[in-house]
């Protein structure tokens, strides 16, 4: 330690400094999603502009890659155009001084921004930091007024050429200039590659993004111009939030059409569109002045509270439910389809990246003019209010038996012993974060995994018999089936209420079945069982497949493993080519069990060489659709699966 500690040890950042110093305090940090948010600063000035004045409705985006092959990004509207006069304190330019001193801007007050999803005068001057070169062009007065800043800092001070002049000398404002009107804004910049990680932009990512700024302003209409891939795109909807959801709900078996409603004044302003769908997952989506709220906040506590209280008191009127009953906000929450989306003066968030809106008073406000709203639509539409009563009550009837099964199983002590079940073969490893698990179809495949594992940190549990389909099964019958129960007890977490991701013992599941329609089968059982009752471990990137090889072809001394019938076609073929008369055996695996250790350890379990795929919660809710479709109660969703599918079945035993 330094005992000299005195005030010259004492460092003053000036200007931008601090910015470039720390960036991720001002956009969470310097990998993609910071680039990303950059983008997003830049973007939602322009949206801004819009919110503003409805004619401003037009803005182009273009990413492309410079003469000196650095990725740029360009964004332009026909807003009213960044004031250029000198301003008073500064001295400069309002212009520069916007784009170099942070928190300079016009957001503070409602006098020129009535809404805004900008960072209050934080925003462009960040990006300004963050980049090599940023240029800003401001038309006023058929006049361009533009400077040139690098690294947060004036290169030229602001200078003015005619319209028609600026359009031959910068590149930037050729196929900008057919959005603006009498007046508008262009700011091209260069991400700093010495404080990103990369300045790569997932372009299929900045299309969603700006896909969805267009659903949340209606009348807004964004041009997208991919240079790199030589693509355009153009996003414009006048139904809003309704096209979204329509869009999001698409292909889903919808049990009521798309309530949509809108309501408030000059200082909150909601829209909201909504459905049911026969699925029991619930998907709302949250914006507040078009910045998404992931983690939702008190506009959606507001829109819950009002669409609780208003649907229990249509039910108990109408005589669906009984005075003491109540049905709560989980029951509503059974297959909605909401977005929810508020426009409000000063936004107050609980953090920098406004995952969550932590202002009191978008709660009392949502549940005002939600309650106004709907209690209307239902009295003027009782049968689509019958179905959402009806949809309710059978979450209610599941949530309470799904209880009653949790007590009886709590009660009957099933998992109280926690004892390890008899048929792991567990690793001597005991800090989770070093150690797997592997479950594996049968016992045979289990005695070649046990012989060919590393006993210092892979552990073996087997599954026999039929993998029971825990979709439309109650939690006490999965307590009675041993495969399930052992697997609970082997991962240590307990299930249900009692569930703790925190005692979980092995930090990669592995599920490893046989490569064939039975092995895919069973491996869809067990990840619906997981999305069902364990979704953490898959939302936390616990949960894999391993990859065994299809085929073992062997020619002279040289032996491969192959994955796929395309992979042996094309080894053969090369083979073939280079010696027409090779000698070629091929071993086809139909199981795991048909492998000895070495080769099992050698193809699916060395972490030196194995191929493993983790399992998202995405990849999760498509193996349980398939599995509904094909397995459920529903014959047509099996029957369209079937006529779509025939064509690409090839072994097919015929008996």
């Amino acid at each position: 330690m330094d005992n000299n500690y005195s005030a010259e040890n004492i460092s003053v950042l000036e200007g931008l400094e601090a910015v470039r110093k720390r960036p991720g305090m001002y956009i969470g940090n310097t990998g993609a999603d910071g680039l990303h948010r950059c983008l997003g600063e830049i973007l939602d000035n322009s949206v801004d502009e819009f919110m503003a004045d409805p004619q401003a409705n037009k803005i182009r985006v273009v990413i492309e890659k410079n003469a000196q092959g650095q990725t740029e990004v360009i964004v332009g509207d026909n807003g009213r155009g960044i004031p250029t006069d000198i301003h008073s304190k500064t001295g400069k330019s309002a212009l520069e001084t916007i784009m170099t001193v942070l928190h300079a801007g016009g957001k503070f007050d409602q006098k020129n921004y009535k809404f805004s999803g900008g960072l209050h005068g934080v925003g462009a001057s960040v990006v300004n930091a963050l980049s090599v070169k940023m240029q800003v062009f401001v038309l006023r007065d058929k006049n361009v007024h533009f400077v040139t800043f690098a690294k947060g800092k004036t290169v030229s001070s602001i200078q003015v050429v005619s319209e028609a002049e600026s359009k031959d000398k910068f590149h930037e404002l050729k196929d900008i200039a057919p959005v603006w009107g009498k007046s508008g804004t262009v700011v091209s910049f260069v991400p700093d590659d010495s404080i990103f990680e990369t300045t790569e932009f997932d372009l299929k990512e900045v299309a969603d993004y700006l896909q969805r700024t267009a659903y949340l302003n209606k009348g807004l209409q964004i041009y997208f111009e991919d240079r790199i891939n030589d693509t355009t795109s153009e996003y414009n909807y006048p139904q809003g939030i309704l096209t979204y959801l329509e869009d999001i709900a698409k292909g889903e078996n919808l049990i009521t059409p798309i309530i949509s409603f809108e309501g408030g004044d000059d200082k909150f302003y909601l829209e909201v569109a909504m459905s049911y769908s026969e699925d029991f997952r619930e998907k709302f989506f949250a914006f507040t002045n078009g910045i998404m709220n992931p983690e939702g906040g008190s506009h959606v506590t507001g829109f819950k509270t009002a669409l609780t209280r208003i649907i229990n008191n249509y039910a108990v009127t109408k005589g669906y439910l009984k005075k003491e009953e109540k049905l709560t906000s989980d029951d509503f929450r059974e297959g909605l389809r909401a977005i929810l989306s508020i426009k409000m003066v000063d936004p107050q968030f609980t953090s920098q990246s406004k995952v969550k809106l932590g202002s009191t008073s978008a709660r009392t406000s949502a549940d005002k003019i939600v309650s106004e709203r709907l209690e209307m639509y239902l009295e003027e539409n009782p049968k689509i209010a019958q179905s959402i009563v009806q949809k309710s009550l059978l979450a209610m009837k599941a949530r309470l038996a799904a209880r009653a099964a949790r007590e009886s199983v709590q009660r009957k002590g099933v998992l109280e012993s926690m004892a390890l079940p008899g048929k792991l073969a567990d690793c001597s490893e005991k800090d989770p974060a070093k150690s797997e698990i592997f479950i594996v179809e049968g016992d045979s495949a289990g005695g070649s995994a046990k012989q060919g594992r590393n006993r210092n940190t892979q552990a073996i549990l087997p599954l026999r018999g039929k993998v029971l389909n825990t979709e439309k099964a109650t939690l006490d019958r999965i307590m009675n089936y041993e495969g399930i129960k052992n697997m609970i007890i082997a991962f240590g977490t307990g299930i249900g209420d009692k569930f703790d991701v925190e005692k979980l013992r092995y930090h990669k599941i592995i599920l490893m079945t046989d490569a064939d329609v039975d092995g895919a089968h069973i491996t869809t059982l067990l990840l619906t069982f997981l999305y069902r009752y364990m979704p953490r471990l898959i939302e936390d990137g616990y949960v894999y497949m391993a990859r065994p090889p299809l085929y073992k072809v062997k020619s002279g001394k040289t032996e491969e493993y192959l994955y796929s019938d395309l992979e042996k076609i094309a080894l053969v073929d090369k083979i073939q080519a280079i010696k027409a008369d090779a000698k070629i055996e091929i071993q086809r695996y139909k199981g795991l069990g048909e492998m000895n250790p070495e080769q099992l350890w050698e193809t699916t379990m060395d972490p030196a060489s194995r191929l493993l795929w983790q399992v998202t919660i995405g990849e999760a809710e498509i193996a349980h659709k398939v599995f509904e479709d094909l397995m459920g109660a529903d014959v047509e969703p099996r029957k369209r699966f079937i006529e779509e599918n025939a064509m690409f079945i090839e072994d097919l035993d015929v008996i």
